[in-house]
């Protein structure tokens, strides 16, 4: 093989682990409801932190606390997958590779 294709190749791989390193430390916020719920995400979609504010929780509302839970989450997954889709994207030029995006 072509010891600059090898070169490339060794040099997107490094490329793509620091990428995959630095989304696992970078964190987005999703929030529902005003801001009310707030779900932090890292990048490689790990929850990291839940808050509630207090008068939700004193509303002892469960089905608009869970609805509002859920929008939180999902709002911070997108998040999650828009920030691995930028940042991964970058490197691989827009290819879609599997187990990246």
């Amino acid at each position: 093989m072509n010891k600059q294709i090898l070169r490339q190749a060794q040099e997107l791989q490094a490329r793509l682990a620091r990428a995959q390193e630095e989304l696992g430390k970078a964190t987005v916020v999703g929030t529902a409801g005003g801001g009310v719920v707030k779900i932090t995400m890292t990048g490689h979609q790990k929850v990291q932190k839940v808050e509630i504010a207090p008068d939700v929780v004193e509303a002892r509302d469960g089905e608009m606390l869970q609805d509002l839970v859920m929008a939180a989450v999902n709002d911070a997954m997108e998040k999650s997958q828009q920030l691995a889709q930028s940042r991964l994207g970058a490197i691989t030029g827009g290819l879609k590779i599997p187990g990246l995006m």
